[in-house]
């Protein structure tokens, strides 16, 4: 069946019975082929052939006007009639622009007939899809050729409640467009659409005397009132009327509603007030239908958000809220939503949530306002059940208690011990409590957030504002405030186990009610703590009455504190709570009182609970106590090491006792030898030789462990470094026991080799030096500004270590990388190559990824310790904690600036170490290695910088480039091969890493070019003398800070890492080619970051006269417009068209006036023809806004440009003329020639390092990569030495179903790429 086509024009108004004829026999084939679609009797053949027909149908000459007589035509079908409507549609969005005017005016006409001619019977979606139509062609023709549209709008709201609603869908739409959204056909439109939109909504006498300059035209608006009092006078009357409360009145109140919202988003406050529109949202909150409370909300939200307020606007428009009538009802509303949370009203509960998001915007509340009444509707919605209601208004609280005025009011004063009590309950940790909770907040909490990472995120930051509350009281009454929380956790701690069974290490549970409720009171107390020290800071406005209350004050927090270290907690978590609680005290408003200090550090010194082996979880918690007491020993180290010295020798024999006599792992031990280093590098009167004479001896064994002979020959190859991990008898083993044929390692036992084996891997380890390096490194480092005292102490003690170190440090971290490249499994006979991966992957848990809880998961690895996965687990543990130790002493060494820096023959081995296997790593571990070039890169001195990092940098981003593109490939292609759900969990788990290492790079590409980023500061500088070097040392290091080598970048800044990068090729090349991949990584949040990063440095080259300039210009106007034109296309990066767009307009604005490149790729795209090109370039030239020029690029590529995937198949793909097909094939001829002249090594386009020709290959497939958001990294367990892996724990969003993918992506395959492909292909 083919449509009927006579080729008949538009212009109804011409041959009228032969137009009738043919719409009765187009009509005639298009009913039944609808019929065809939706009768459930159709085979999927006729309907796939019935569907096309369709299609088809809308494309020929005459469908327009046959659309229109099939939607008019009542006697109808209603589904055959909405069908005409999308044939309009579609000639209104895509055959526009090759209408007459008299076309143009005839299908207007057909749509004033459509609205002439509602319905009430018709169905809501066909009265909606008029209006729509409506505002399509009045952005096309209004006012200019449709000058009575406001007239025809007047006429059609005097009818019933159905013809004000299409009014008001159809000024919704008008002011969404012009104004709120960036529509490209209205922002084409210039100010016109803009100036009539405003015209038609205010009031005219309100134009006239506050705009009196404004040019009104008459025949644009009809009559004085003007939309705003319109929408209100009805909201009035419908109030008023009881009547309304039908369906259809309800339904056109809502859409009145929403049309005046939209105006209020961009009105003027004056019309705004003139037109009533406040009181008109404030008797529709009364009304007694929820759908229009909510709207009405909706409305008043729009408009206290605005924020560009004067203070008496602000006064006539939104502060009337707080009167006492409007108080009332508001409280009233509130109260009436409150719903079961076992038994959610949806309606209600919504209702709640809006009026808790109206309510938390007071900006100014004037004395006329009933402010009693309004903080107390505030605390009680503060204290609502459900903590998506309670989070707006408690950063409401933070705000209005910052406030001199509110805050320290009268009227304050009786919430302040309601608000402290409820911010006390909400610093529980809601995350800890089972799924199966009955509590109110976690069912409302499931209600709401669907996925883990949402639900930390949420409860994170309710946590932040209660704390800040707590913060903000003290600090505003500090001894009342804190006797009251210091008064509530003593009745809580008296009352701990109330109700709860006892204490048992057999039944132990990290989230027992007890702990959870120590917990959450004790960080009340720290968050009281801080506004306490905040109060002591200013010392109030009564010196010396402050002065006598604070001494009293310390005396009974320094009593409160000794009762609570001398209560005994069996929990060990609880004990931890209580030693860190006591640090925190004695190190900040106790910090004057020595003894209570001595007294803490007894209790940590003196909690070394015994683990027992047989109850893990209780076991695991005393491992952590144990960490945490370590912890807390170098915290009170850092912060009172001058109190500390005093009884130094008492410290060292009570370390050296606990050292020789209890079993201590060698982190433990590390840990106590840093304490006693920290006190004599921190003190500030110890003797200085003294000081010396003891660090040097915590530093020599270092020294003397890296000048081991046996180690240094050890690591001269590959195999002695496997030997003095403990791994080298690894590959023996596996072939040995045939691993490859054992399904399930978890449950298959270790033999005594194998248990062997594993005590060799963690004796090994501890005999390399790595822990005691970093471990006295880091504290040499830790929190110590540069320039000071301990700072030049640290560069003094570590400078002769430091080139000892470097050598074999390098070669650790270079085979550490080595170990993961297949290469060097070669005892494995090939068959056996997979178990090299399954021995190298990490294992990893993720919410809502991977089956089981996290808990399950630990259960799990801790159980196979003693099975064939232990000893994969040991392996590869043992390699991934040497090479994060080597992250982590070259990440301190970075600290200590020249003295790392300015060693002139470090970048190319370090680079090697670095990057040689890189390409072996997993995706994750990439991830943490990029991390620490990120600290490398933006720590280096800023006169060492052309020594330093174009080595570095060039080879990070040609090593990244590779990995990212060629990872994405690699997933891709599992996607396509994989079926069903094989592998789906592994699956998801990879995307979500991968999209991690994605967001990483591409946050390290904006940051090294973020213009507005400083210079690290210069040690040398601050003490007022240039730094010292040795003879082994670049003479860079002696030149001044502000020194530079490289080019003269454009900015203001010279010595920026921006316009070092900038100006650097070695380094700008390699970032470039990365940046035009990156433009196609499937993820909208790395792409999006790319975007803008190209768009902002475009500029950067714009220089005529610059070699180097026109180079870079030739790849951006090239391989870059290329890969953007390629993600416009893709119906994937619907969500960054704009800013592709954007780019693109940057660049032909930039670059066209200096090269033909840009002018001749674009004009050889389909749909563009060098008419609409020219045009479009003369508009972008003369466009003086960001969004007009975008929407000007949008419209260019309109054929060209992807639609979202609810639209594919409904979007045409229009084939290029045939003259732009012909000029295409001989510039793709012209350009490929240019691209091998120049080649792979030179500038300009040939700058891909890859084999495949730079961005082009791109047009030549689809790829095959999934989509989805990324989320958080996964955090990878640090145990060494052989111990099992907990391999990992990351989020992930739920969104990532993979059925929905593959779905997506078979229907994003189909799409033909046309004439974009054929063009670079």
């Amino acid at each position: 069946m083919e449509p009927a086509d006579r080729g008949v024009s538009i212009d109804h108004t011409s041959n009228g019975q032969g137009q009738s004829a043919a719409a009765q026999e187009w009509i005639g084939q298009v009913v039944p082929a609808l019929e065809a679609v939706h009768s459930d009797r159709s085979s999927n053949d006729t309907r796939k052939q019935a569907t096309a027909f369709l299609e088809e149908a809308k494309a020929h000459s005459g469908a327009p006007y046959y659309g229109f007589r099939l939607a008019l035509d009542a006697a109808q079908p209603a589904v055959a009639r909405y069908y005409g409507l999308s044939v309009l549609e579609y000639a209104i969005r895509y055959q526009w622009s090759d209408y007459s005017d008299a076309q143009r005016v005839a299908v207007q006409g057909w749509l004033d007939q459509l609205g002439e001619h509602l319905d009430p019977h018709d169905p809501l979606y066909h009265r909606s899809k008029i209006a729509q139509l409506w505002g399509d062609v009045a952005k096309r023709l209004w006012p200019a050729q449709w000058p009575d549209m406001d007239t025809r709008l007047v006429n059609i709201w005097h009818g019933g409640p159905v013809n004000k609603t299409f009014v008001a869908v159809v000024l919704d739409g008008l002011s969404e467009d012009i104004f709120n959204r960036e529509d490209a056909t209205a922002t084409l439109r210039g100010s016109d659409l803009s100036k009539a939109c405003v015209n038609i909504f205010t009031p005219l006498d309100v134009l006239q005397i506050h705009f009196p300059h404004r040019d009104i035209k008459a025949n644009v608006r009809c009559g004085d009132e003007g939309w705003l009092t319109r929408l209100g006078g009805c909201l009035q009357a419908c109030a008023a009327d009881p009547t309304s409360e039908t369906e259809q009145g309800t339904y056109c109140i809502v859409k009145v509603i929403v049309a005046m919202t939209s105006a209020l988003r961009w009105a003027s406050p004056v019309a705004i007030a003139a037109a009533q529109c406040v009181p008109s949202l404030r008797q529709c909150l009364a009304m007694p239908m929820v759908s229009a409370q909510m709207a009405a909300i909706d409305g008043l939200y729009a408009l206290y958000c605005r924020t560009n307020y004067q203070d008496e606007e602000y006064v006539s428009l939104v502060c009337p809220s707080y009167t006492h009538e409007s108080v009332q009802l508001l409280s009233k509303i509130y109260r009436w939503s409150t719903t079961d949370a076992s038994a959610i009203d949806d309606e209600k509960y919504q209702l709640g949530k809006k009026l808790a998001e109206v309510e938390s915007r007071p900006h100014l509340i004037p004395e006329s306002s009933d402010l009693p009444a309004f903080l107390n509707l505030l605390l009680e919605m503060l204290a609502s059940q459900s903590l998506t209601i309670s989070i707006p208004i408690l950063h409401t609280w933070t705000r209005l208690l910052r406030s001199d005025v509110i805050g320290g009011s009268d009227t304050m004063l009786p919430l302040i011990g309601r608000l402290l009590e409820i911010c006390s309950q909400r610093l529980v940790r809601y995350e800890s409590f089972p799924e199966d909770s009955e509590d109110p907040a976690i069912l409302y909490l499931n209600e709401d957030l669907d996925t883990q990472p949402e639900r930390h995120a949420f409860l994170g930051n309710y946590r932040r504002y209660c704390v800040q509350v707590v913060e903000i009281i003290v600090r505003r009454k500090p001894f009342e405030a804190m006797y009251h929380v210091l008064g509530q956790v003593d009745h809580s701690l008296q009352t701990l186990y109330h109700e709860q069974p006892p204490f048992q290490p057999e039944t132990y549970s990290r989230s027992s009610i007890p702990l959870l409720r120590v917990d959450s009171h004790f960080t009340v107390v720290e968050a009281a703590l801080r506004g306490y020290m905040k109060w002591t800071t200013s010392h109030g406005g009564n010196p010396q009455k402050d002065e006598l209350e604070r001494n009293t004050m310390e005396v009974n927090l320094e009593s409160w504190c000794e009762r609570l270290l001398d209560m005994n907690f069996e929990d060990p978590l609880i004990r931890k709570r209580v030693l860190q609680l006591g640090v925190a005290f004695s190190t900040s408003a106790l910090d004057k009182k020595a003894d209570f200090m001595l007294k803490v550090l007894k209790h940590i010194l003196m909690s070394r609970p015994v683990e027992k082996p047989e109850y893990p979880t209780y076991s695991m918690a005393v491992k952590e106590l144990r960490n945490d007491c370590l912890q807390e020993l170098r915290r009170l180290a850092r912060k009172m090491p001058d109190d500390l010295i005093i009884v130094y020798d008492d410290l060292e024999a009570k370390i050296n006792e606990i050292v020789a006599t209890q079993t201590l792992e060698d982190r433990q031990r590390i840990s106590f030898y840093s304490f006693l280093f920290i006190i004599c590098h921190r003190s500030t009167t110890m003797e200085p030789e003294l000081r010396e004479r003891r660090l040097s001896s915590f530093v020599a064994p270092i020294k003397q462990a890296w000048q081991n002979a046996e180690l240094n020959a050890s690591l001269e190859s590959f195999a002695g470094f496997c030997q003095a991990a403990g791994v080298g008898r690894v590959q023996q083993y596996l072939v040995s026991r045939r691993v490859d044929e054992v399904l399930d390692w978890s449950t298959h036992p270790l033999d005594d080799d194998g248990l062997a084996i594993q005590k060799e891997i963690s004796d090994a380890f501890k005999r390399l030096p790595l822990g005691p390096t970093k471990g006295l490194l880091g504290v040499s480092v830790d929190q110590v500004k540069k320039g000071s005292n301990p700072y030049q102490m640290a560069t003094v003690l570590w400078h002769d270590t430091i080139p000892i170190i470097l050598p074999q440090l390098l070669k650790l971290l270079r085979y550490s990388h080595a170990f993961h490249n297949m290469a060097n499994w070669s005892l494995l006979p090939p068959n056996m190559q997979p178990v090299v991966t399954r021995v190298l992957t990490d294992r990893f848990w993720q919410a809502g990824i991977s089956t089981g809880s996290k808990d399950d998961f630990y259960a799990r690895v801790t159980g196979t310790k003693m099975t064939l996965e232990g000893f994969a687990s040991s392996v590869r543990g043992a390699v991934r904690t040497i090479r994060e130790l080597c992250y982590s002493i070259i990440f301190c060494m970075t600290r200590l600036d020249v003295h790392f820096y300015g060693f002139a023959d470090l970048p190319t081995p370090l680079a090697d170490a670095f990057f040689t296997d890189a390409q072996a790593l997993s995706s994750h571990q990439f991830s943490t290695m990029l991390n620490v070039m990120r600290y490398l890169v933006d720590d280096c001195p800023v006169a060492l910088r052309e020594q330093f990092l174009p080595t570095i940098v060039s080879r990070l981003f040609t090593e990244l480039d590779l990995k990212v593109n060629t990872e994405w490939e690699k997933l891709g292609q599992r996607l396509e091969m994989s079926s069903g759900n094989d592998n789906l969990t592994d699956e998801m788990k990879e995307e979500s890493i991968l999209r991690q290492l994605a967001i990483t790079s591409v946050h390290m590409v904006a940051g090294l070019l973020d213009p507005h980023r400083e210079n690290p500061p210069d040690p040398s500088a601050a003490q007022g003398r240039p730094a010292e070097t040795d003879a082994g040392r670049s003479d860079e290091g002696h030149k001044a800070s502000g020194g530079g080598t490289t080019g003269s970048p454009s900015s203001t800044s010279p010595n920026s890492m921006r316009n070092f990068v900038l100006s650097s090729p070695t380094i700008l090349h390699p970032l470039l080619v990365f940046c035009t991949h990156g433009l196609q990584i499937r993820d909208t949040r790395s792409s999006g970051i790319i975007i803008r990063v190209l768009t902002s440095i475009i500029p950067e080259f714009a220089s005529p006269t610059s070699a180097t300039h026109s180079s870079i210009r030739t790849h951006i106007s090239d391989s870059v417009l290329k890969a953007a034109i390629t993600s416009l296309h893709s119906s994937y990066f619907v969500d960054v068209q704009k800013d592709l767009a954007q780019l693109i307009a940057t660049l032909y604005l930039t670059y066209a006036p200096l090269s033909s490149l840009p002018h001749q790729i674009l004009a050889g795209l389909p749909t563009v023809t060098e008419e609409k090109l020219d045009r479009t370039a003369r508009a972008l030239f003369a466009a003086h806004s960001p969004r007009h020029q975008r929407a000007l690029v949008l419209d260019l590529l309109e054929g060209v440009r992807g639609v979202s995937v609810s639209e594919l198949g409904k979007v045409p793909v229009l084939p290029a003329p045939a003259a732009t097909a012909a000029a295409t094939a001989a510039k793709r001829t012209s350009s490929t020639g240019k691209r091998e002249d120049r080649g792979a090594g030179g500038g300009g386009g040939g700058m891909g390092r890859r084999e495949r020709s730079g961005i082009l290959d791109a047009y030549a497939s689809t790829s095959t990569m999934a989509s989805g958001r990324g989320v958080g990294n996964p955090i990878m367990d640090g145990t060494g030495g052989g111990g099992a892996d907990g391999d990992g724990v990351a989020e992930k969003e739920r969104d990532m179903a993979r059925e929905r993918e593959r779905e997506r992506e078979k229907r994003e395959g189909s799409v033909d790429l046309g004439g974009v492909q054929d063009m670079f292909a």
